[in-house]
């Protein structure tokens, strides 16, 4: 029997009082879309839910991607609860993108994101997800030629 770190049941413990406060905020209030960061490939929107991804606080955001999105191989300073809210995610493990080896994730799923754990995901269908995590938000792609940011300061 594996014994559960006590960071990791805390972690949980935090994730889930925030995400019953985003829900409650969700319901209250209308989504405000934009453009997802640029690090993200685009194609991507996101809604603030509570918090700010940019500041050391917990935040909630929602992030609407289009059918077939891909996201490379990359990982976060901070672990990250992820839920699907619609479609599908298909996501998968380690340093190369290989879909092969993906778990598909459909509506209600969710699942906490250890920090620093490399993954990758691509979209079946229009998807929605909503990820909890103590900011600020950072992503660091494994193959730095597959940040977005990278491409589009060679143009």
């Amino acid at each position: 029997m594996r014994a559960v770190p006590v960071s990791a049941c805390l972690l949980l413990v935090v994730m889930s009082v925030l995400e019953a406060q985003a829900a409650a905020t969700t319901t209250a209030q209308a989504l405000v879309w934009g453009p997802a960061p640029a690090a993200f490939p685009p194609g991507a929107k996101m809604a603030v839910v509570s918090g700010d991804p940019s500041k050391r606080a917990p935040f909630t955001v929602q992030l609407a991607l289009p059918a077939g999105y891909k996201v490379a191989p990359h990982f976060h300073p901070t672990a990250e609860l992820v839920e699907v809210k619609q479609g599908t995610v298909l996501m998968g493990m380690g340093d190369v993108y290989d879909l092969s080896k993906a778990q598909a994730m459909v509506v209600g799923v969710k699942t906490v994101v250890p920090a620093k754990l490399h993954h990758y995901a691509s979209t079946k269908g229009a998807t929605v997800i909503a990820i909890t995590a103590l900011g600020p938000f950072a992503i660091t792609y494994v193959n730095p030629a597959d940040d977005p940011q990278q491409a589009a300061a060679k143009h």
